[in-house]
């Protein structure tokens, strides 16, 4: 997770998360991976320098084209994007931002994400 201020283009921030994107850990044997297999993005991540990047670290990009591609394409893996912010603006202090450090805001997105997980566990 990556807090930015609201005027930051949402592409400029791809190689960072991924960057500090831990191993995934998979079930039997191997390494663990060090990077997804798909990148899903909408017509703000079409650009030369999000693609090479994705290129270059062995990634699928799956982002529609500018001019080109319609958005309704990545309609699923859209909704889990836009339901997760739902759920994390749901907490009306991450939603107004009164705080204006990103140490604090960092913090209350974390809390945030721990209470969301949290209530989908199951309750054996």
């Amino acid at each position: 997770m990556l807090v930015s201020g609201a005027n930051r283009h949402d592409s400029m921030l791809v190689e960072p998360i991924l960057d500090g994107m831990p191993a995934i850990k998979r079930g039997g044997r191997g390494h663990p991976r060090r990077r997804p297999l798909k990148l899903h993005g909408d017509k703000g991540y079409d650009n030369p320098q999000v693609r090479r990047y994705l290129r270059r670290r062995g990634i699928t990009a799956r982002i529609a084209r500018i001019g080109r591609d319609s958005s309704a394409c990545l309609g699923r893996h859209r909704w889990v994007v836009e339901r997760t912010l739902g759920w994390l603006l749901s907490y009306k202090r991450l939603a107004l931002r009164y705080d204006r450090t990103a140490t604090t805001i960092t913090a209350l997105a974390r809390l945030a994400v721990t209470l969301i997980c949290a209530r989908r566990l199951p309750t054996n």
